[in-house]
């Protein structure tokens, strides 16, 4: 997931010994960041009988009778689970279900203040796939959709993969599609400033992980044809014997566009647009050998691969994962609209299409303002929200995945 950065005025002096008491951060978190409210009055016997017994009983016996009103009378279809095991958190790494319990109180409240969506962070205190899918299945009945966060690759495809084959709620992994939805649209307006063409533009996608994954397959589905992927070995391609599962079915998928091969260095020699989403740094003469008026997005954080004072020398368009620069690839542009518009339409799962129609929602809110430091909306615009969902919703009625 692609986080918001520390406010500068947040981080200690060099010389100071703040204790946890004198941290802004750890006050803000102190108790948890959320809680739960009733939304119905509880001030005398009348109300405690409709609320719960007997009161309740018929609700239940109705349900029993027609579960198709479940939704309608629990909050289920309004609720997510915010799912972890705790094995790629941030920029963090493994660090366990406990310590990455706050990042998914933070993922709930986002879902709140910008879908109007409860959400229950659950932290799994295992990293066995099969534990994981059986755990999450069992627990679906109480909600409306699942939303994986933070599980390391290559588990995670698979993870999602049978939990949406066996699920008939929204199962969505955030780390991929989050940041592909996001990603596309900002892409989207930077080609219309640099005047470049889907099918001749030069794409290189550096990280293979869950991110570049599903980074090149909305690319693709998109219309883009010209893509290298590269992890720590160079290009991806079908004659490496060294790729996982994953990784040789996104050769073959770009093999065939591109035919390339090689090291990052040799694939960004003339390319138009570079994505990074592998950490590490890229050197300068590496980036000065790209086509002119190239595309740059160096979206790790909290140090992006081509830091936008490199980037903005040769790029045209600079886009980075932080909050301190123009331009942030933020997942919460789109999780929240996402399942907002799935809910609305009562969505049994989130299709390609879904997520192509968010992207370009997004792309299209500053349409009329487009200009370099400004291809993708702030999450505080609050078009972005109501927009992404009115879309995604719309799809999901096309797609014939929605059940009103």
């Amino acid at each position: 997931m692609v986080a918001f950065d520390p406010m500068p005025d947040l981080e200690p002096e060099a010389d100071a010994e703040p204790t946890r008491a004198q941290d802004p951060v750890f006050e803000l978190h102190a108790g948890g960041k959320m809680e739960i409210a009733s939304t119905v009055a509880l001030n005398g016997p009348a109300e405690l009988s409709l609320a719960y017994t007997p009161g309740v009983a018929r609700v239940c016996e109705a349900i029993a009778e027609d579960p198709s009103i479940y939704g309608e009378y629990t909050w289920t279809a309004n609720t997510v689970a915010v799912v972890t095991d705790g094995t790629a958190v941030l920029g963090l790494g493994d660090i366990g279900p406990r310590a990455a319990m706050p990042v998914m109180e933070g993922k709930a409240v986002l879902f709140k203040q910008f879908g109007g969506i409860d959400a229950i962070p659950i932290c799994l205190d295992t990293t066995d796939v099969d534990e994981i899918v059986e755990t999450v299945a069992r627990m679906a009945p109480s909600f409306g959709g699942i939303n994986l966060e933070d599980i390391s690759a290559p588990r995670c495809f698979e993870v999602e993969e049978r939990l949406k084959q066996r699920l008939d709620i929204p199962v969505f992994h955030d780390d991929q599609h989050g940041t592909a939805v996001v990603s596309l649209a900002a892409l989207e307006n930077a080609m219309k400033l640099t005047g470049k063409y889907h099918d001749t533009v030069r794409i290189v996608v550096s990280g293979a992980g869950a991110a570049g994954v599903a980074v090149t397959r909305i690319l693709l589905a998109a219309g883009y044809r010209d893509i290298a992927v590269v992890d720590r070995a160079g290009v991806l391609h079908r004659d490496r014997d060294d790729l996982n599962p994953v990784k040789r079915a996104l050769a073959a998928e770009t093999a065939d566009t591109t035919g390339r091969w090689g090291s990052l260095a040799a694939v960004m020699d003339g390319a138009d647009v570079y994505i990074g989403l592998s950490g590490g740094s890229v050197p300068e003469d590496v980036v000065a050998s790209m086509a002119p008026e190239p595309i740059i997005f160096g979206l790790a954080n909290p140090t992006p691969e081509v830091h936008p004072d490199l980037a903005h020398k040769y790029a045209r368009v600079v886009a980075t994962g932080r909050s301190d620069f123009p331009n942030q690839i933020n997942n919460v542009l789109a999780f929240p609209g996402i399942f907002r518009g799935a809910f609305d339409a009562r969505a049994t799962a989130i299709t390609e299409g879904m997520k192509l129609a968010a992207a370009q929602a997004l792309a299209a809110i500053v349409a009329d303002d487009l200009r370099e430091d400004l291809i993708i909306p702030s999450p505080f615009d609050p078009r972005v929200g109501p927009s992404v969902a009115s879309a995604v919703a719309e799809a999901a009625r096309r797609d014939g995945v929605a059940r009103r």
